[in-house]
């Protein structure tokens, strides 16, 4: 039966509606929040694979184009692979749920949100993560939820949840926060050089709005809320606990303490394939199923015993495996130019984490076409990021970027968005690429740092140097230590990846992830402020590289010029059929087609702005010279120099600069009476003529008479 309920939610109305829509999920929900409908449903596996060391969750956010009344662009003219903001919706909702689930539940979950109506001003991103969190809560799946979240933005300096596209483009903060009643769990944000006591105040100012939003899905779990299922664990023996902690435990400790990252790594791994290779053999009498099970355990108990003693090293000891400080950062290099051909290249290694970013400055008709529910069509900037296997020394999967490499790609492309310049003051599409060749962790932030020396490199007027730096949370019991510039194995067996980018006024973005139910204000603060100290550090390092952008573009850059025409004229510069404008591109570059990699680049716009790209700043005059010829309007009464080009009985038409002719009527050829034309002019003859105006007809005039006088 179709159950209703609503909340005035900071003055607009959210509307959730179960019972009607997918009956068979698990659970589902539709949410209503504005004019934007989200269908959220959530279905979980009757078995599950207890001897896997994940826990199987899936979380789809699926844009539908009829949603903002677009048919999909291409041949097929249906959705197919969800674009990266589909993908960044769909990791910003499965973050802040998955540390909710029970760590010993492994049936599978997929949770799938379909978004049938998109009203810009009403998040669907938030009412996805809100009917995700609610159809999981009402299910019978485990869930130690709920939670929701809220976008913050700041305009005029006043705090605004959920901010409408007018706020947003006022907003000087773009934070999306998720938690729960008691803490906040996930934070993703772009700013302009905003103070970290002012993103703090807006990190506290939505976690207040995702209490009520919290609320409100109790309501209505207490109403329709289902009891929750009995799910299949494995039960591992104290026997197995004890035993594989005598073996191993000091052994454990001992390679836990090993500074380099593979020769830990490998010590680890051969640890664990000892221990279990001991109770393979100990253990051969039994069948297949017991015997998987005990291995299983085996592994699990090893994991736990890891995670205990590194733990035990930071928190009680206060020591970090590679012998760092707590608040101190890998040794830092940095190059640019390494690659002599692009346009801008920089290499940053921070430890064992290094970033190769290559910068490519293109025309602005380059720009990316983005076909999505935004009102957002195309992107001038973007930020790249590539993770090959041989930069941790695997094997493994090369194709399409996955959501780890578009997540990571779109947080180094927020951060530096802050500062790169208008269009006006920059008339280029500019591309990042970031090329990871090691990590050992925070190979985002490295991008961020190679991606900003890049940037100066190829005379990209930034407003400031960026840098990057992630911070980890380890706690253990009621203690905790923040640790500043985390590896891969603080990331993995700690409890926060907390990445802060930002210039030396204030921070750019933020991205929080964490593994535990939820974290504080005063944790949240600290780490603020030990970022900060991290991040001038940096920024002295990148300075001192390189102070400033550079004056001018690589000499392999397309050199640019920009110049305004009457809007009126852009029909005639095109030409019909575009025969003009190809015309002009193919005589100024002296090529034989217009996709030619050596041909002039010519950007119209509709406001009658002209940029004219190529590397060569005589085709970019010449090309200029020739769209100029065309737009330009001869004086009345001024003496021109001018050509023959065709002549008729009635007298002859004179080109005074290409694109621009007039007549020349017999009477107005000389001062005496003339019998014909070719008396006086023959065809490519020189002479100087007096413009006359426009008949009646649009007609240009001309007169020799009036000039040799």
């Amino acid at each position: 039966m179709k159950k209703t309920f609503e909340l005035d939610f900071r003055g607009r109305k959210l509307v959730v509606e179960t019972g009607e829509l997918a009956k068979q999920a698990s659970g589902a929900v539709v949410v209503r929040y504005g004019d934007t409908v989200v269908l959220s449903t959530v279905v979980v596996s009757k078995t599950a694979n207890v001897l896997s060391d994940f826990f199987p969750l899936m979380v789809l956010y699926q844009e539908k184009l009829y949603s903002v009344g677009k048919i999909p662009g291409g041949f097929i003219k249906r959705e197919s692979r969800p674009t990266d903001a589909a993908t960044l919706a769909a990791r910003m909702i499965d973050r802040p749920m998955r540390p909710m689930f029970p760590e010993d539940f492994k049936n599978e979950v997929q949770i799938v949100n379909t978004i049938l109506s998109v009203d810009p001003d009403n998040s669907p991103e938030m009412a996805a993560m809100f009917g995700s969190s609610l159809a999981t809560s009402i299910s019978k799946i485990p869930f130690d939820g709920p939670i929701a979240g809220v976008k913050v933005g700041r305009v005029n300096g006043e705090f605004v949840i959920n901010p409408t596209v007018e706020q947003a483009e006022l907003s000087d903060i773009e934070l999306t926060v998720a938690g729960t009643v008691d803490a906040i769990n996930m934070v993703e944000a772009g700013s302009k050089e905003v103070s970290e006591d002012d993103m703090l105040e807006a990190l506290m100012f939505g976690h207040e709005a995702i209490k009520e939003l919290c609320a409100f899905q109790k309501e209505i779990m207490a109403e329709v809320g289902q009891e929750k299922m009995e799910y299949e664990v494995l039960e591992i023996s104290d026997e197995v606990r004890k035993g594989v902690t005598e073996y191993c435990a000091k052994k454990l400790d001992e390679a836990l303490r090993i500074k380099d990252k593979l020769t830990k790594y490998n010590a680890i791994d051969a640890l664990k394939e000892e221990v279990v290779a001991k109770y393979e053999e100990e253990n051969s009498h039994l069948d297949d199923e017991e015997l998987k099970k005990l291995l299983t355990s085996v592994k699990l108990v090893f994991g736990e015993i890891e995670y205990e003693i590194f733990r035990t090293i930071v928190v009680k000891e206060k020591q970090r495996a590679d012998g760092r400080a707590m608040t101190e950062i890998r040794p830092i290099s940095t190059d640019i130019d390494l690659l002599p051909r692009t346009h801008g290249s920089a290499l940053f290694t921070r430890g064992e984490t290094q970033s190769l970013s290559v910068t490519t400055l293109g025309a602005l008709g380059e720009h990316q076409i983005l076909d999505g529910l935004d009102l957002e069509t195309e992107k001038r900037f973007m930020l790249h990021y590539n993770f090959p296997q041989f930069s941790v020394g695997e094997t493994g999967r090369y194709g399409a970027p996955g959501r780890r490499e578009i997540g990571h790609g779109a947080l180094g492309e927020r951060a530096l968005a802050q500062v790169i310049p208008s269009e006006d003051e920059f008339p280029y599409t500019i591309r990042v690429v970031s090329e990871i060749l090691e990590s050992n962790g925070s190979s985002s932030q490295a991008s961020i740092c190679a991606g900003c020396m890049s940037l100066m490199a190829a005379g990209v007027p930034i407003k400031a140097p960026v840098a990057g730096i992630a911070m980890g949370l380890i706690t253990y019991g009621d203690d905790y230590t923040i640790l500043t510039d985390i590896q891969g194995m603080e990331d993995h067996l700690g409890d926060m990846d907390f990445k802060v980018a930002g210039t030396r006024d204030g921070i750019c973005a933020l991205q929080m992830d964490i593994k535990i139910k939820g974290i504080t204000k005063d944790i949240l603060k600290e780490a603020l402020a030990q970022a900060k100290v991290a991040r001038m550090e940096i920024l002295d390092k990148i300075e001192t590289q390189i102070p400033e952008p550079r004056k001018e573009v690589s000499k392999y850059a397309p050199k640019t010029v920009t110049f305004m025409i009457d809007p009126l004229k852009i029909k005639e510069v095109i030409g019909k059929g575009g025969e003009t404008i190809t015309r002009i591109i193919l005589e100024a570059s002296n090529v034989t087609a217009v996709n030619d990699i050596n041909a002039v680049k010519v950007d119209l716009e509709d406001d009658g702005r002209v940029v004219i790209y190529h590397t060569s700043k005589e085709i970019i005059e010449k090309t200029a010279n020739m769209i100029k010829d065309i737009v330009r309007t001869p004086e009345e009464g001024k003496i021109y120099n001018g050509k023959v080009v065709k002549i008729i009985d009635a007298g002859c038409f004179v080109e005074i600069w290409p694109g621009c002719e007039g007549m020349v009527h017999i009477s107005e050829l000389n001062t005496e009476r003339v019998e014909k034309v070719t008396d006086i002019v023959k065809e490519g003859d020189e002479i100087i003529v007096k413009c006359m105006g426009y008949d009646k007809r649009g007609r240009l005039n001309f007169s020799r008479k009036a000039a040799i006088k």
